[in-house]
This record gives C-alpha cells, structure tokens and sequence, in this order.
C-alpha cells in the first residue's frame, strides 16, 4: 500500500512517528530533561517574521551555494544522526540516496548503522557530485578517530565535523524510563570499539581546543574541511578562529538532547554570526571561517530565517529519520522537495533571487512576545 503523500514536515513527523516502536519514538523525538532546549529550537522561528518585497523579478531565483568545496543544491544537508536503521532497515543508504537525489550535503554519524563506504557509493550511483562528511566526537577513542578519518578519505568524504559539546551526555528521561540501550544485533560498521552500551562507554572530559584541536587537525588530509559542531557563544569562536585549520562551526546543541536550558540555536545565532564576521576580517578569502546552524528546522521559511540572521548553511537531523519511517527512501525524498519547494516560494514572495540576496533587513522581530509589535532588523 502507497503511503499517502504529504505535505508538511510536520505531516512526515507524524506518519514516521506512528510507524515506529514507541520507545524508539520517544529516543528520536525527545532529548534532555524537561525538554525546555527541545522545545524552545522550534518556538524560536516564531519571533521573526518576514517582510515581502514586491514587483521584483523573481521569475527564477538561485538556491544553490557550495559546501566543502562542491557545489549543492540549496543550503540544506543532513547533520549526523545515530541510528537511521531504527527508523527503516536501509538506515543511511536510503538517506544517502535522497540526499543525493536532491544535490544536498549529508553528514554521517560514526554511530550509522550502514558503513561510510556503502553510505557514499549509493551516492555517488546518482552522479550529483554530492559532498559528504564524517562525524566524530572528543568523547570517541582516539583509535577509532584515527580508522574513521583514515576510512573517511579512502572512500572520497569531503570534511571531518568534529562534536564538541557532549564530554557527558545529557540526562535524557525518556531513555531512563524506557530502558533504552542499543539494539540487539544492530550493526554499527564505523566505530572500531566495543559499542555494547553508549552509556557505559568511558568519556573523556578533559580535552580543550589546546590538547585536542592539533591532534585531529593533523589526522585530517589538507583536501578535507575540518568543522566544529556544538559550537555556542562568540567566546567560543573567537576561539575556534585562531585555529586556521577550522574552517567552519555548526551551532548546535544536540537538537536539545544535551544541556536542557540551553538557548534556542536560532537565539545563540546572531551574537555568533557577528563573531565569525568579525574574526574573518583577519582570514584570507580562501580561508574564511563559515558558520551552519541546526535544530527545530521544519519548514523552508525556517532556513530563510536562518540565512538572513547570519547563517551560511543549515543542517537537519530527525528530518531523515521521520521520512525514513514514513516511507523509506521515498519518505526522505518528500521531506527534501517539500522544503526545496517552500524555500523557494518564500525566497520569491520575499523579493529575494538569490541567497546573496537575504539580510537581517528581511526580517522583524516581534518585541517582548507580543504579536502586532515588531521591530524591522537591520543589515549588519
């Protein structure tokens, strides 16, 4: 039987979800504590709305940017998600294929369930040229850090997203009370250590950008992209700047499975987005430090906002997973064209014909919550 097509993230949301066993349902859908963070990275869109422009020629507009160093579709990829095989047993294959079909970038989680190998060739069967990264995280051992990148380049990956905000994972309640702890007999083909129980591994909580910054960056080739991903404050990156070998941060922060309280990612932007811009003054062209948000991303309109608060790309998690449940490969492809599609509008009703083209004076903000009093944003 065909699943009836959709036409909302949040329509996919919902049929992935109810196809899935609830427990796994919560660990995808849920994160830290009283899910304030998780919450929050949806509510936060709401606050700014968009200001039309009109009798400008928008007959065709230009979505397209580049990423690690090829060019996409649009600014979107998929962030590094554990697990996609809870959600259909083609796991990261199936995203691959979408992500390919669509010209977009896709990040793969050291915890895939499918291995980097088969993840890229299903990619490359499409031919679009699509980039891919590698995802690791300061708390991995550093043994399977170094087969990771040395798998990653072998196989043709683009970049290294390093993770840098879980030197402890956040206390998630609706594990606890599930009892949730890996599969039974899934397969997780990247990782070189035991992963019997991802609670029960021993995490290191004492690297800093001095001790663990120069050890990867000298694992990773000089035709490979190295990327921060946790990155928060404008503190922080006016560290990760001095870093030449950086050469981009994901504000991220864990799509509210980590610190709960933690701000909105669209709320930590701006002050970071300011901080890049500043610190490029003093990088060279080719080297300028490039900045990508994910969380609570769920319509087209969202990357919009994104973009014109500062963003140079945006990332989506849980996205691959509810269309994975939904339909598979297919299921993905849904989600993709529907947000291809509504950025596209709101790109055009917006007066915007290409991404160049999208400011903070495309935005409001509503002041103090309240609807009907806004403040137009200025370029910065």
């Amino acid at each position: 039987m065909t699943p009836p097509q959709l036409f909302t993230i949040a329509d996919i949301r919902n049929a992935g979800t109810a196809n899935m066993d609830p427990k796994w349902a919560q660990y995808l859908n849920e994160g830290a504590m009283d899910l304030v963070t998780l919450k929050s990275n949806e509510a936060a869109f709401e606050r700014y709305r968009i200001m039309p422009r009109i009798l400008r020629d928008v007959a065709t507009v230009d979505m397209s940017t580049t990423l690690f160093g090829s060019k996409v579709s649009m600014p979107l990829g998929f962030s590094p998600a554990a697990m996609h095989c809870l959600a259909h047993p083609d796991g990261e294959v199936a995203t691959s294929g979408a992500a390919a079909k669509a010209g977009i970038a896709m990040a793969l989680s050291n915890w895939s369930t499918k291995s980097l190998e088969d993840v890229i060739a299903a990619g490359n069967e499409v031919g679009n040229g699509t980039p891919y990264a590698v995802q690791t995280s300061t708390g991995t051992p550093k043994p399977s850090i170094e087969e990771l990148i040395r798998r990653a380049d072998e196989a043709g990956y683009s970049a290294v997203l390093l993770t840098v905000d879980a030197p402890a994972l956040g206390r998630r309640l609706n594990e606890y009370r599930n009892g949730v702890e890996l599969p039974t007999g899934m397969k997780f083909p990247n990782i070189s250590f035991d992963p019997s129980s991802f609670r029960g591994i021993k995490r290191d909580a004492a690297s800093t950008f001095e001790t663990f910054l120069p050890w990867i960056a000298s694992l990773v080739p000089p035709h490979m992209e190295l990327w921060l991903k946790g990155i928060y404050t404008p503190e922080d990156v006016r560290i990760a700047a001095t870093y030449p070998f950086i050469r981009g941060i994901i504000i991220s922060n864990h799509g509210g499975r980590q610190l709960d309280g933690a701000p909105a990612t669209l709320e930590a932007l701006p002050d970071c987005a300011a901080a890049v811009k500043s610190v490029n003054l003093s990088r060279s062209p080719e080297n300028k430090l490039r900045i990508a948000i994910d969380g609570g991303i769920r319509r087209g309109s969202d990357i919009f906002k994104c973009l014109a608060l500062g963003a140079d790309f945006c990332f989506v998690g849980r996205l691959a997973m509810w269309g994975l449940a939904y339909d598979g490969q297919r299921g993905v492809e849904r989600a993709l064209t529907l947000l291809n599609e509504e950025l596209e509008t709101c790109m055009k009703l917006a007066g915007c014909k290409t991404l160049a083209d999208i400011g903070p004076e495309s935005l409001a903000v509503v002041e103090g919550g309240v609807p009907g009093l806004i403040h137009r944003l200025e370029r910065l």
